[in-house]
């Protein structure tokens, strides 16, 4: 009980004397709080890239495409292979009709709104069950295309980051001219990157005939993805690979949030290592300024023990105070922060917000409190150490 007053006196102690050494305090808690806001930061496009990327994908709806392909860019189906899939078991019918939608997937130039630069974005040619497999979307604004014309809605997310395709304007993609008459609102997920027009328009548009490189179907449940990929497999007209639409888009993200923490975390190490030196710095300049102070506590009774852990408190506090502050500024200047990269396998580019989540935050103060740890822990041991009777001589 004795031993916990005294920690209790002299950690409010070593707290009342901070502006003291205000300083090299000062200096500790901006290094802790950098590299919270880095890490938090940085990981923030992983989890908002991973966030739209599950926004999309739903367990029952299934994504059939060419066997072996990595995306829906390099597969590729015939009208004849669609309706075998339409026909086959474990699709949603409604009434007689099956609910699916055969695609075609090009790619198209459109400017950034933030660069001028022309970046790939995907233009997607479907039937009109696409509104009923995709359950999440719906127009917020004008209207849908009409089949059989030159009309495009567009994603509010790619509306928004990209020139030209506000309602009502027109855009020029090779020979053919477009009229943008709508946009939809797709919940933030990766749909709302793309560009939509019928189907038919676009096979003629770029000369695809009458293929098509994708099928989306509803599903009877979930489970039903067994039956459908047996009947299809089974089946020598169609050679196909059959996924979920969540894993199907979990695949397609998965590579780029990997390398995106490759870099985060190495990163923040780096920086991590540059605010212990920070706190090392700061402790010690702590321990030195009061060595008269501490040698008189220890000389009225105090035993080294509190000594040790109220300087370590203190080092823990001001890193928690860094942790804090890097946090805030990282959830207020990163989160919701709209951008877009290219995704590998399709070559085009997916629009999304960075995600600084709660669980990113959790990480970032627990880095911040490591780092208070270890760069207290050294000054802690001298301060603990340090000699009575050479301190008390020099007063």
């Amino acid at each position: 009980m004795k031993s916990i007053k005294q920690i209790i006196a002299v950690t409010v102690l070593n707290l009342r004397n901070i502006p003291q050494r205000l300083a090299s305090s000062v200096v500790a808690v901006i290094g802790v709080a950098a590299v919270v806001l880095v890490f938090a930061a940085v990981l923030s496009m992983a989890s908002g890239l991973e966030r739209t990327m599950m926004a999309t994908g739903s367990d029952d709806t299934a994504v059939i495409m060419r066997s072996g392909s990595t995306s829906e860019l390099n597969s590729g189906l015939s009208n004849e292979q669609t309706l075998i899939v339409a026909n086959a078991p474990g699709v949603l019918k409604d009434g007689d009709q099956a609910v699916i939608s055969s695609e075609l997937y090009v790619v198209t130039d459109v400017r950034k709104k933030s660069t001028n630069a022309d970046a790939n974005v995907p233009f997607r040619g479907v039937q009109p069950g696409a509104f009923d497999v995709r359950d999440n979307i719906r127009i917020a604004d004008g209207r849908m295309f009409e089949p059989g014309k030159n009309e495009i809605v567009v994603g509010l997310a790619a509306q928004r980051e990209f020139a030209g395709l506000e309602t009502g304007a027109t855009i020029r993609f090779g020979q053919n001219e477009w009229t943008i008459v709508g946009a939809f609102d797709a919940g933030g997920s990766v749909d709302e990157s793309e560009l939509w027009t019928d189907v038919r328009v676009l096979q003629a548009a770029y000369r695809r005939g009458n293929s098509f490189q994708s099928v989306r179907v509803k599903l009877e449940s979930p489970e039903s993805i067994e039956t459908l990929r047996a009947a299809l497999e089974a089946d020598p007209r169609i050679d196909p690979d059959v996924l979920s639409e969540r894993d199907y888009y979990s695949s397609q993200s998965e590579g780029l949030i990997q390398f995106i923490k490759l870099i985060g975390y190495p990163l923040t190490f780096l920086m991590a290592i540059g605010a212990i030196f920070g706190a090392l710095n700061s402790m010690y300049s702590s321990v030195s300024v009061r060595g008269k102070e501490i040698a008189t506590l220890r000389a009225l009774g105090f035993g080294p023990m509190p000594v040790l852990i109220s300087t370590l408190v203190e080092s823990v506090i001001l890193a928690a105070v860094g942790g804090i502050v890097g946090g805030l500024l990282a959830y207020l200047a990163f989160n919701g922060f709209q951008v877009s990269t290219l995704n590998g396998p399709s070559f085009s580019q997916v629009v999304f917000n960075f995600a600084v989540t709660p669980e990113l935050l959790t990480q970032g103060f627990k880095a911040a409190l490591i780092i208070g740890v270890v760069g207290g822990f050294f000054p802690a041991i001298r301060a603990a150490r340090l000699p009575v009777a050479q301190a008390l001589r020099e007063l």
